[in-house]
């Protein structure tokens, strides 16, 4: 049933920031669920007697059904309620994170996952949503810095606690973990989350067919693709065909958001506003680099350097930490600064950061000069995440709040997925060449090649949050942006 209430709720201070402390629960989790699942992906990959690329669907078919779906959940939330869609979502990830704690085969924890996604789908954007309206612009900018916090300690909790379950427990409780935390998330929403007005929408599904068919041709093609040595086919369609496809059909997806007579799944109108054009732009290329830098440094971390999970998150935890202290104290800056400000030195550090990473990536090196970069990162992450937020969202109306956070999540989610799946075909592709060519048996010259193929996979993502600074350079100062 659709929410009851008739009006938007007047801006009260304490109320809105209970319920938005009762929302972060949910995207902690979210958060913490992913960065957990990266230090256990040796572990799971042994366990479940996986390759690179199989096991690597562990976190696509995640994703995938993260991404795709967001562009209608916001809607749902929208018609029926952000509060309602948040709680089905929190359920289905619950039990989703259950399943998967269960299985026993790659097959099943693959699904499981998908089913994960699909969950997380609902629960983001409303969250987004909630703030968008509980907050008025001179307000928001501090709930966003809290939303930055929450995402550095989720970023340093994840892989701590990843390790020390996958040391002690299993790779199983990387899941379980899950469940008390959304047990007291659907607490706290209960209790503190207020009931929005809703707006009827009618819903695109040709275009949601559309768009999921155009995402999965892509990302399979993508990750498929190397692990068959790009043969002519895949099945009944080559890898480079599936790629061509998938983007052939995003291009259909947008001639049809702008002729369907019906609601849109993009209202393509909300891009003529170039802040929130240049904001989801940016925010999938961030995507793209969250969700690749971790897998060559775990993976060189205990492959490599032989480190334990718990050792290995530990060495990349200087940019959690830097993010904690750093995001609130922007997020009390960042609505009086325009965008560019902090987007512009933010993507700077971060990209550069990681780039000097990827050349340090030997197997000899003093491992402390490894946290230098990792704190630098977390200083670019923090001045990254508050200011694309606040300028993708300043200028939505109340009816846009759904379509505008399920577009902006979307991008970066679309992001998240390409990386997955290139980073898949990075990571296998230079480490093969660089092996192959150092033609040697001697395990110290297959662990250098090991090395510094992992670091130029790392260099994808570097590169690209590089590139982001000439995007966020054009962002405009929030006083001056006009519809």
């Amino acid at each position: 049933m659709p929410e009851t209430a008739n009006t938007e709720i007047p801006f009260d201070k304490k109320s809105a920031w209970r319920a938005l402390w009762a929302l972060v629960i949910g995207f902690f989790m979210i958060l913490l669920d992913t960065t957990i699942v990266s230090t256990a992906m040796p572990a799971i990959m042994s366990s479940l007697d996986a390759d690179i690329s199989s096991i690597l669907w562990v976190n696509s078919a995640y994703l995938l059904t993260f991404a795709v779906p967001l562009l209608i959940t916001g809607r749902l939330g929208d018609r029926f309620g952000p509060r309602n869609i948040y709680l089905i979502g929190m359920v289905i990830f619950s039990l989703a994170s259950l399943w998967c704690g269960l299985s026993d085969s790659l097959g099943s924890l693959v699904a499981a996952r998908a089913v994960q996604g699909l969950g997380a789908s609902m629960i983001s954007p409303q969250a987004m949503t909630l703030i968008t309206r509980l907050f008025p612009y001179e307000h928001r900018g501090a709930a966003m810095g809290l939303w930055g916090a929450v995402a550095g300690i989720a970023s340093l909790i994840g892989p701590i606690a990843g390790g020390l379950l996958v040391d002690s427990v299993g790779w199983e409780w990387i899941f379980f973990i899950n469940l008390p935390i959304a047990v007291f998330s659907l607490i706290m929403v209960f209790k503190f989350v207020p009931r929005l007005e809703s707006h009827a929408h009618s819903f695109d599904w040709f275009g949601v067919f559309l768009s999921a068919l155009a995402m999965f041709c892509l990302v399979f093609g993508i990750q498929e693709g190397d692990a068959t040595n790009w043969e002519p086919f895949i099945g009944p369609l080559g890898s480079w065909h599936l790629i061509i496809i998938g983007i052939a059909l995003f291009g259909v997806f947008i001639w049809w958001q702008n002729k369907t007579t019906a609601e849109p799944l993009v209202p393509l109108r909300l891009f003529k506003v170039r802040n929130f054009s240049l904001s989801n732009v940016a925010i999938s290329f961030m995507g793209l680099t969250i969700s690749t830098i971790a897998l060559p440094m775990v993976f060189f971390l205990q492959n490599v350097r032989g480190l334990t999970p718990t050792q290995s998150a530990l060495m990349i935890s200087p940019m959690a930490v830097v993010a904690i202290f750093i995001a609130p104290q922007l997020g009390k800056k960042v609505n009086q600064l325009s965008p560019r400000i902090l987007a512009v030195p933010g993507f700077f550090l971060f990209g550069g950061a990681t780039v000097v990473y990827a050349f340090m990536m030997h197997a000899e090196i003093p491992l402390w000069t490894l946290l230098i970069p990792s704190a630098v990162q977390g200083i670019g992450s923090a001045m990254i995440w508050p200011s694309l937020s606040l300028a993708a969202t300043k200028d939505l109306t109340a009816r846009d709040a759904g379509a505008g956070s399920g577009i902006y999540n979307t991008t970066r989610q679309i992001g998240s997925v390409l990386g997955s799946a290139l980073i898949a075909v990075m990571m296998e592709a230079r480490v093969s060449a660089l092996i192959s060519q150092a033609d040697s048996k001697d395990p110290a010259v297959i662990m250098e090649a090991t090395s510094a193929g992992l670091g130029q996979a790392l260099m994808l993502p570097g590169f690209i949050a590089v590139a982001a600074v000439l995007v966020v350079a054009f962002l405009f100062d929030g006083k001056k942006a006009q519809r």
